[in-house]
């Protein structure tokens, strides 16, 4: 009796002992002043008049990815073709609605015409309580056809999954490549190919894959189902061929149907193609979610420990995205609006004041912040290089809030100083190229030059980079190149005509340079989802095989 009484109060008070620890150790940073003075007013007047300005444009790109590939073609896959719209399969293959979806706006505004959505939809959720990546076709935009766009999005999505170590679901409904731009799809390494290549790498990374056959797999869209662990096919919708009904007549006279050709029988029951046959779509979402209950992964319990919101609101974040370098304010305003308790350690503080470092939470787990704050000078970036390495020591994640500075124009003057940078910012080019921990990039200004890859932009494989609907990306900053071609005032402003228009996030999302554009107000929750995402993998359970020796 005594030893029961003795060991369940010690675990009582070791639980109690943990629960104070996890309180006390949130509030042990320094808390951010973030009030908005009196002096910060008129800047923030412009930048919520422009934030206003931008998140209509956001709402007309997010009002045309909803609508698909229009009412007309909405009609025919619902009604002619009895099948379900590519949101309403994420719903049911999700546990909730709660998911994080990937580079919605790809395939607006493209040389070849609106693709809204790049004709898929790709994103992260949960099932059976386990985050995965999905990619689904959708039918409704050109049946689903596979343009340049759509081998990038659904290239990129693969890339989310072998960063992050995440189990993928295929909801495969696709006509096939669209042959007049095959030039951009199917010759060079990351184009159409590297899909099927990218399924192989996954399975030897042993990343579990399933797919849905939720419509016709024509062509190359065959191998996607072909090369996953296992497969669901749906009775009469589904169906699997390299040429289709109306290739095989064109090339030898017969008439096929589908069914005959490629579809859910032939499939489970002659060639062994697909592994399980479902009557009905409903039951093929069933059958995936009971697929991902097998995967070998030993998630935590749900912590049930408060997380600290910020003590100023996200609202005000509208006013802090700058519409232009000369009315960023101190960054120090925006971070105390995403980071739990607006609590915040700073590393060298004193020192390159133009760059902030540190450490924080956000919606309970740990990170290192590298915010631009002003020009990357010589000594922040030695103050980068050094603080990268140090979270990379300690296996923190990194989180980078990007506002490069306008390219300034050289002068003798400054031949010395950015003799000095150039140096810095190679060693922390290479830190941030190194850096094995997880990281996160939110362009939320300028992205820039050569500062742009120090703050870990695109080209230096970042795990997500989101943009806030003011941001800018482009080598030189509308509005600069005046300082380039000094002596050709017409040149510079056509440049900057172009720069201005070819900048905005929305050209930069419409050809997927980033992962999504992103309400500010939206930031930290988008950035809590993402660690989430990151950390599952510590939690997969992989034994090494046990090979047993042969005796001869």
């Amino acid at each position: 009796m005594f030893v029961f009484l003795w060991t369940f109060y010690r675990i009582k008070f070791n639980s109690v002992f943990r629960y104070i620890s996890s309180r006390a150790s949130r509030k042990y940073f320094p808390i951010i002043d973030g009030t908005l003075q009196q002096e910060h007013r008129r800047v923030f007047e412009v930048n919520l008049q422009n934030s206003q300005i931008c998140h209509q444009r956001y709402q007309e790109h997010w009002d045309k990815v909803l609508k698909g590939g229009g009412q007309n073609a909405v009609t025919r896959h619902t009604q002619g073709n009895q099948k379900i719209l590519a949101r309403e399969r994420i719903r049911m293959l999700l546990d909730d609605e709660d998911y994080l979806e990937l580079s919605p706006f790809a395939g607006l505004g493209l040389p070849y015409g609106d693709i809204p959505g790049a004709a898929c939809l790709t994103g992260v959720g949960k099932i059976k309580g386990l985050w995965c990546l999905f990619a689904a076709n959708d039918a409704t935009v050109k049946g689903g056809t596979c343009f340049p766009i759509t081998a990038k999005k659904q290239i990129r999505a693969q890339e989310v999954a072998m960063q992050n170590r995440l189990p993928c679901v295929y909801l495969g409904d696709s006509a096939g490549v669209f042959i007049p731009l095959q030039a951009d799809i199917f010759p060079d390494k990351n184009q159409g190919g590297s899909m099927f290549y990218n399924e192989a790498i996954m399975a030897a990374m042993n990343i579990p894959q399933v797919s849905l056959v939720c419509g016709s797999c024509t062509a190359g869209g065959a191998y996607t189902p072909t090369m996953a662990e296992e497969t669901v096919i749906v009775d009469r919708i589904g169906a699997i061929f390299l040429g289709g009904p109306p290739l095989v007549k064109a090339a030898t006279g017969e008439e096929v149907s589908s069914e005959v050709l490629g579809g859910a029988a032939l499939h489970s029951e002659v060639s062994g193609v697909v592994d399980h046959f479902v009557s009905v779509e409903s039951e093929g979402f069933e059958c995936v979610r009971n697929i991902i209950s097998t995967l070998n992964f030993s998630l935590p319990e749900e912590n049930p420990t408060e997380v600290e919101e910020p003590l100023y609101s996200a609202e005000d974040l509208l006013g802090l995205a700058p519409l232009d370098y000369s009315n960023s304010l101190d960054v120090r305003l925006i971070l105390s609006r995403l980071i739990d308790g607006s609590r915040f350690q700073e590393f060298k503080a004193r020192y390159g004041t133009t760059l902030l470092t540190g450490f924080a939470r956000i919606e309970g787990h740990q990170v290192g912040i590298v915010a631009n704050n002003g020009e990357l000078t010589y000594e922040a970036c030695l103050k980068g290089s050094h603080f990268i390495q140090l979270c990379n020591q300690r296996d923190t994640p990194l989180i980078f809030l990007q506002n490069t500075a306008p390219e300034p124009a050289p002068t003798l003057s400054k031949a010395e100083s950015n003799s000095n940078r150039l140096k810095s910012q190679g060693s922390m080019m290479s830190a941030v190229a190194c850096a094995s921990v997880p990281k996160i990039t939110v362009v939320i200004g300028g992205c820039h030059g050569a500062d742009s890859y120090a703050m870990c932009g695109r080209a230096f494989e970042p795990n997500f980079l989101f943009l806030w609907p003011n941001a800018r990306v482009s080598i030189l900053a509308p509005g600069h190149a005046g300082a380039v071609l000094h002596d050709e005032e017409e040149d510079a402003q056509e440049i900057n005509e172009i720069l201005k228009e070819e900048s905005s996030a929305f050209f930069s999302s419409g050809r997927l340079w980033d992962d999504g554009v992103i309400p500010p107000q939206d930031t930290r929750k988008m950035l809590g989802k993402c660690i989430s995402i990151m950390n599952q993998q510590k939690y997969r359970l992989q034994q090494e095989k046990q090979h047993i020796p042969l005796r001869f």
